[in-house]
């Protein structure tokens, strides 16, 4: 079995160190981008202050979430390589990413609920943020935005694994050998920056979806991915769907980097244990 050929577990075990390395570290630029964001504007949701609020409930999700997707991820490729003849394409990179996304959200949602609102200031601590959201919406109330969550990562997944195992694959044939981990986190940084330009406006929804108070009396504004998104550019013109754009692709540019670098990285060294059969 070759190196790029990740077993279950290990994938398993290598994509959750990677999720909750970048989650961790670059929080309080996250926090950033979500009150960029929400309707009420950055400074009346706190501004440059608090910014590690949520780091808690963010860092309980990351390595399960990531674990999630990458285990999905490579079982997937393996799976439609199969029904290819052995033969790899670009279109398993998406679609099989995009079956990652789906099973990841399951996790990443509720995470991305609680989290959020806490960044905003909504709630102070993360048992207020649990309780509240029970309160507010039961427990499909951690699961406000999943849709939109889900119709931000597949496209973004299509945009980003195509790219990424492209360039790696470039990379290989020039150098002779394959990449290592460096080398494949600066592919994985460069194709999450373009996928995560072209994403900011379902971004914006979802957070606005997730963010949004209830209000007795009165429906909810943003019950929807298309309702959301032709309500915010009526309102507030078609620029503010890019709202947050600058802080997002600079996560996700020094997150795909320490993100695929720390992937790839603890893939090789669990490889290296002999813990898995060749």
């Amino acid at each position: 079995m070759s190196e790029r050929e990740s077993p279950f577990t290990l994938a398993l075990i290598a994509g959750g160190c990677a999720g909750t390395a970048v989650d961790v570290a670059l929080h309080p630029l996250d926090t950033l981008r979500t009150r960029i964001q929400s309707q009420e504007g950055f400074i009346a949701s706190g501004g440059f202050r608090g910014v590690y609020r949520g780091i808690l409930s963010a860092a309980m999700g990351s390595a399960p979430g990531a674990a999630v997707f990458f285990s999905t991820y490579e079982t997937m490729k393996g799976v439609f390589k199969s029904l290819n003849g052995g033969k790899e394409e670009p279109l398993h990179h998406a679609c099989a990413s995009s079956c990652g996304e789906v099973g990841a959200c399951a996790i990443r949602v509720p995470t991305a609920v609680v989290t959020q609102n806490m960044q905003v200031g909504n709630y102070n601590t993360l048992t207020e943020a649990v309780r509240g959201t029970i309160k507010n919406g039961g427990m499909m109330g951690f699961y406000r935005g999943y849709g939109t969550t889900v119709a931000r990562e597949i496209p973004f997944a299509f945009i980003q694994f195509p790219i990424y195992e492209a360039f790696k694959s470039t990379w290989a044939s020039w150098q002779g050998q394959e990449t290592n981990a460096v080398q494949g986190a600066a592919c994985g940084s460069i194709a999450g920056a373009i996928a995560g330009a072209a994403t900011t406006p379902l971004d914006v929804c979802k957070t606005r979806i997730m963010l949004e108070k209830p209000v007795e009396g009165q429906p909810k504004r943003y019950t929807g991915t298309y309702t959301t998104l032709s309500t915010i550019a009526k309102e507030e013109g078609t620029a503010a769907l890019f709202k947050g754009i600058g802080p997002r692709v600079m996560w996700i540019t020094i997150g795909g980097f320490i993100f695929f670098g720390a992937y790839e990285q603890a893939t090789r060294s669990l490889f290296k244990t002999k813990m898995w059969d060749e």
